[in-house]
């Protein structure tokens, strides 16, 4: 079989995965806020009464090691929920969080609780990983339950028990995107590459396929590894623009998020698997815990009227997640990469970086202006221009633009950021951040972080959880944002070395 390490696309991403899907709106109120701000909110979508939250309290989660079931659980009044980021499975927004394991979670709560006492309630605690980490955190004893719509394989039974479905006559079908060519059966996957995560059950599915090819002497399915970091939607979007050729999606995944990524083909017609289970996962020696999920589960799964009600919230309709990457966008992209190039070289940038700054501010539209004043590309204040440290106050112009957006940048990792702990990705990600929130506000972050025993010289995991509690969703989403824009053109760069095409001339 055929398989290799893909180039991480996305690589990097932290707690906060899917945090880019939000429509970023300006504010200019705060007087400590940098010349760009950016956010959104969003409502609690469950209508249940639940505790403040605070996006802290879920990392804290992960410092504790044990294991036992749901009498334990009791007296230690909290089950730890291990679940992935993503805006349809767990999305924290400021104080507020909704996703389907949130409320499957949260429904649960309730009805564990619903004949104890108020000094004996149990709350569900929620600690986002990557997929690759959410078994062995569950079996080393760092969480009680997954909740993550797993689909039941052997391998993954020989480690964890599952609960009664959530949803049966799963299929795991093929999806390609725009470059694709067209194909009524299985065999336009002969000798073809898709890109999946090693631990997704689509892993696992297709050896046995590959078994069977190479026993009839046809080309296998080749598998090139992506990043565990990247959730399905990040996959289908990296297929959507092109640079990825095909994936195996979830059949009621790939239908959703068709309705996002127009480009995509989702083949219903063929399929590497059939028939799966979807469940949530518990730790064995659990039966305590098992039977309460059980009896919860078969009252409230896909076909009961709660079940119904979340998976249609979340996998029917996609109006409230937004398409990235158009076809517009990655023409605007060739159009001012040479222009970023120049700068990024002249100011010592990752010009990739400067470039995802720029689509995040305006998605790379000149001529835009904000009703807080701030012009082009990279939506700078002539204030700022016209600072000393800047100094470009010509900024209507396409170059002069992108020059003060560049040198401001300099400035900012010079001035704040400089230091033989933090990385130069991390440099660039902390300026980032403090273009949108302020360079004071995040040095005392990072003091916080440090305080708190994270490392005060990473971003992702460390100073955007501290930043996703003191200051909310906002620079959190506005870094999150810039970082996959940035993955996704170091993807498109690395297609035009290697292949010496640039994929602009073929959409």
């Amino acid at each position: 079989m055929r398989t290799i390490n893909a180039p991480p696309p996305l690589g990097g991403f932290a707690l906060f995965l899917a945090l880019f899907l939000v429509q970023s709106c300006r504010q200019a109120s705060d007087p400590d806020a940098g010349p760009n701000q950016t956010g959104a909110k969003n409502s609690d979508t469950t209508g249940l009464q639940m505790e403040r939250f605070d996006p802290l309290d879920d990392v804290i989660g992960l410092n504790e090691r044990w294991a036992g079931d749901l009498d334990g659980m009791a007296a230690r009044r909290r089950i730890r929920a291990l679940v992935p980021y993503s805006p349809t499975n767990y999305y924290i927004n400021g104080a507020e969080r909704s996703g389907m394991a949130y409320e499957a979670m949260s429904y649960f709560e309730k009805e564990l609780n619903s004949h104890r006492g108020r000094a004996h309630k149990i709350s569900i605690v929620f600690i986002p990983l990557t997929r690759d980490q959410l078994i062995p955190a569950l079996v080393e004893g760092y969480g009680d339950i997954v909740v993550a719509g797993l689909t039941i394989t052997p391998e993954r039974q020989k480690v964890v028990d599952f609960s009664a479905p959530v949803f049966t006559g799963a299929r795991e079908v093929l999806a390609t995107g725009p470059g694709a060519a067209p194909g009524q059966n299985d065999e336009i996957l002969l000798g073809q590459t898709v890109y999946i995560r090693r631990s997704s059950s689509f892993f696992e599915h297709l050896q046995p396929v590959n078994d069977s090819l190479r026993q009839m002497g046809k080309p296998e399915i080749g598998i090139a590894l992506v990043e565990e970091r990247l959730e399905d939607e990040d996959i289908l979007e990296m297929v959507n623009a092109g640079l990825f050729g095909m994936t195996i999606i979830d059949e009621e995944k790939g239908r959703f998020w068709a309705q996002v990524f127009t480009g995509l083909t989702i083949h219903h017609n063929i399929a590497i698997h059939e028939g799966g289970e979807v469940a949530w996962a518990i730790r064995k020696g659990s039966p305590g815990l098992k039977a309460a999920v059980d009896e919860f589960v078969l009252r409230n799964r896909k076909g009961q009227l709660l079940g119904n009600v979340i998976f249609n919230r979340y996998l029917t309709k996609a109006d409230y997640v937004k398409k990235a990457l158009s076809y517009e966008d990655r023409l605007r992209f060739r159009a001012t990469r040479d222009c970023f190039m120049k700068y990024g070289k002249q100011y010592e940038l990752d010009w990739l970086l400067l470039a995802a700054q720029g689509f995040q501010e305006s998605r790379l539209t000149t001529g835009l202006v904000s009703p807080a004043g701030a012009v082009g590309i990279m939506q700078i204040k002539p204030s700022t221009a016209e600072d000393p440290n800047v100094g470009i106050p010509e900024i209507h112009s396409l170059e002069g633009n992108i020059e003060a957006g560049a040198k401001y940048l300099r400035f900012l990792i010079d001035q704040y950021f400089v230091s033989p702990d933090i990385d130069s990705l991390n440099a660039g990600l902390f300026a980032v951040a403090a273009n949108n929130a302020g360079p004071a506000r995040i040095r005392n972050l990072q003091k916080k972080a440090e305080d708190r025993g994270l490392d005060p010289n990473v971003w992702f995991d460390n100073v955007e959880v501290i930043a996703a509690r003191e200051i909310g969703q906002e620079t959190v989403a506005y870094v999150s944002n810039i970082y996959k824009y940035y993955s996704s053109y170091r993807s498109l760069a690395r297609y035009v070395a290697q292949t010496g095409k640039d994929p602009f001339e073929d959409w």
